[in-house]
């Protein structure tokens, strides 16, 4: 199988979002956004307790995009104006489509914060496309065991199907585009090749670890951790030089405008603030501070 050209790699630089500090791959001075994704932070790990948890986000809005949490340690409270309420544990993942609008909020469990803890994870944007960014929001929340896995041929490493499919096994979370969203755990020494389509754009990111992709490019922490391929190939090698966690992601790009502000992704500055409206006017719901 042909290997696919790495077209970019990137670091993961450290960030302020208000009162937490988090690596950003996704955007960056070097990669605006891989079409249709908009951006990728990973957060933590931070050490929770009484006195110290500044993850806890109340609510707010989204519109015109899928707001998606990988949730790697911890334990998270999701809430939401469509009336879900969910514990979201280590190893699940919170696939969001807020369409039209939603009003949601995230923070460890009081329980977990009363005995401290771990929390760390990925928040993902993915773009909808021009004609779906007004459908109807939804949630779907997948538990950890209920995801199916490929192995490679030397069993060193398990890739979770989260959505997309890869040697004809599926993923569990039904996608608004094509999409494949992976996580891939990886022992020393072990080798696998990823398959995506043509039609894909790809990326992969490290979490923690150390990785050769294709033979030749290294990716290890505090170093380049993004890599973002071009779309002229069957898939990329993969082989771990140490223990390792990564997520993988491929979807077929839009090519449309994007305009975002805030919580907003939308295509024309127009729609931006007819988002900004609506939300002030309740139209996206309504969720009261927990």
């Amino acid at each position: 199988m042909k290997q696919n050209t790495i077209d970019k790699v990137g670091h993961s630089s450290m960030v302020n979002m208000g009162p937490i500090r988090l690596r950003q791959p996704l955007p960056t001075q070097q990669i605006d956004h891989v079409d249709p994704f908009i951006l990728l932070h990973h957060y933590g790990p931070y050490n929770i307790n009484e006195k110290h948890n500044p993850f806890d986000l109340g609510p707010h809005p989204h519109r015109g995009f899928e707001p998606i949490t990988f949730l790697v340690q911890g334990e998270q409270l999701h809430r939401d104006s469509l009336g879900n309420e969910s514990i979201v544990k280590a190893g699940d993942v919170q696939w969001t489509t807020a369409g039209r609008g939603i009003i949601h909020a995230e923070a460890p469990t009081k329980d977990f914060v009363r005995q401290g803890g771990t929390i760390e994870g990925i928040q993902l944007w993915l773009n909808l496309p021009a004609k779906k960014k007004m459908i109807s929001a939804n949630y779907q929340h997948v538990k950890h065991d209920d995801f199916r896995s490929v192995t490679s041929a030397d069993a060193k490493i398990e890739t979770k199907i989260i959505a997309g499919e890869l040697n004809e096994t599926y993923g569990r979370i039904a996608t608004q585009t094509p999409v494949n969203a992976f996580m891939i755990t990886a022992e020393t020494n072990g080798e696998t090749f990823i398959t995506f389509p043509q039609t894909h754009r790809g990326m992969l990111y490290l979490l923690r670890g150390k990785v050769t992709v294709n033979g030749h490019t290294l990716l290890e922490l505090d170093n380049d951790q993004l890599v973002t391929f071009k779309q002229d190939g069957d898939g990329v090698l993969i082989k771990a030089a140490s223990d390792s966690l990564l997520l993988f992601l491929s979807g077929e790009p839009f090519n449309e405008p994007v305009t975002t502000y805030g919580p907003y992704v939308m295509t024309t500055q127009t729609e931006i603030m007819e988002a900004m409206r609506d939300y002030q006017m309740g139209k996206m719901g309504f969720l009261p501070a927990n």
